[in-house]
């Protein structure tokens, strides 16, 4: 636990105030043999529970478990993680960072090229070709793409990219030449049939980027949507809503595959919508996820209508799935140099390869891209090509890694067998009994 220090200006009562506003924070690793336990707890502030979740996956660390208790005025959060290799955390500076970042109550996350980069954000209809378009318009407007982050779902997409003027290397301020950026990229994501919804705008506003995704997605109703591209079915997260009446809370249950960033998509999108989350459990077994999150609106009421648990169900189901990564993974790692993306994705778009995401990063000159890629219908990509695609850019510089698109047999029988309607979703008492054993507050949960 760190130690605070105290202005010489503060009085025994200001610092009394500071205390009691201040998380505390416990790094624990002495008290489970496979994660890293993470305790804060304070007074409950709308927003704090998503704050310290993001802290948690901005830096990728997995969260294996998690136990979430608070009277709406303090609140006490639990997190089993570990880090990208499954251990411990060992490291004294992620340590530390730790502490630091949950013990404020205001965090905020600052982005690698705020304030040097222009950020350009686009919404529209997906289609093979698009961002080998978009990436053509910039390289020719003389944009140089520092970062960016592309998202599909229910054929559409969104993404955020970051650019700065090739020539100065300084963000690009000039009015006019941004008006035609605007316009290029608003005509290329229009295409032939996209007339009313393609939207393109410059953002000079610090911004959490994957935050901003999932809000352009929920502002462009993705959810309500239907997929053009073949998805697998049997691998779609399973959302119950339900309301337990005689403690005014509703009741949410997911269960899906784990991945990287799961519990932080699904808190964000109930925190979006301003739900309040009072209690929660988390649980990972064998590469499926399960979470029970106790719920109420901001104002402290249930959800009230058929139609707004349905909209709940939708808008959890679209977020958990924007992050999916199907298809072949491709990364790519080469010197950086203007059109460099515009090259990359020309030889996609002539392959039939349709890219679903894409996490682009430049550091020190080199490149350094993620890559998803289908075939034109969303089936997985021939292997010949994928082979051929490298061998125009380079068996080097680009490495490929498959990326499971399907459940294996056994879980998909099992959610054939269960289904969400089989799952049983605990009683209030039943899980803050679970939560304090937990936290090794009572010696039994039964």
């Amino acid at each position: 636990m760190m130690e605070m220090e105290w202005p010489s200006c503060l009085d025994e009562y200001e610092k009394l105030v500071i205390r009691m506003n201040t998380p505390r924070v416990v790094i624990d690793n002495g008290a489970c043999s496979t994660a890293t336990l993470v305790k804060v707890d304070s007074a409950r502030r709308y927003g704090n529970l998503l704050e310290a979740v993001q802290i948690l996956t901005d830096i990728n660390l997995s969260i294996k478990k998690a136990y979430v208790s608070s009277d709406g005025r303090w609140f006490m959060d639990v997190f089993h993680v570990t880090d990208q290799n499954g251990e411990k955390l060992t490291d004294d500076t992620v340590i530390r960072y730790l502490e630091q970042s949950l013990g404020t109550t205001h965090y905020r996350r600052n982005e690698a090229f705020n304030g040097a980069t222009t950020a350009l954000e686009l919404t529209g209809t997906d289609r093979v070709g698009l961002l080998s378009e978009v990436f053509a318009v910039l390289a020719d407007l003389q944009c140089d793409v520092v970062e960016a982050k592309i998202w599909t779902h229910n054929g559409r997409i969104a993404s955020l990219i970051y650019v700065k003027d090739c020539n100065s290397g300084s963000p690009i301020e000039d009015r006019q030449k941004i008006d035609i950026i605007v316009a290029r990229l608003r005509s290329v994501l229009k295409g032939d049939n996209d007339i009313r919804s393609a939207k393109t705008s410059v953002s000079m506003a610090v911004t959490h980027t994957e935050r901003r995704l999932h809000q352009m997605m929920f502002a462009d109703r993705d959810y309500e949507r239907k997929a053009i591209l073949k998805s697998n079915a049997a691998d779609s997260p399973g959302v119950t809503v339900q309301n337990c009446a005689e403690r005014g809370y509703s009741v949410v249950y997911v269960q899906c595959k784990d991945r990287t960033k799961l519990l932080f998509d699904v808190i964000f999108t109930l925190t979006d919508m301003e739900y309040v989350v009072f209690h929660a459990t988390i649980n990972t077994a064998e590469e499926r996820a399960y979470l029970e999150f106790y719920i109420r609106h901001s104002d402290g009421t249930p959800i009230s209508s058929e139609p707004e648990r349905q909209r709940v169900i939708q808008c959890l189901q679209a977020a958990i799935q924007r992050r999916a990564s199907e298809g072949v993974r491709l990364e790519l790692c080469t010197v950086d140099r203007p059109g460099l993306l515009a090259d990359v994705m020309r030889t996609f778009r002539e392959n039939g390869l349709n890219v679903t995401r894409a996490e682009i990063s430049t550091a020190r000159d080199m490149a350094r891209n993620v890559f998803y890629v289908t075939d034109a219908v969303g089936n997985a990509a021939d292997p010949k090509t994928i082979e051929s695609v490298r061998q125009r850019i380079g068996l080097s510089e680009l490495t490929v890694k498959e990326v499971a698109s399907s459940c294996d047999q056994a879980t998909e029988r099992e959610e054939q067998t269960v289904g969400v309607g089989g799952a049983v979703l605990f009683t209030l008492g039943s899980m803050v009994r679970r939560n304090l054993y937990n936290l090794g507050l009572i010696k039994s949960c039964s």
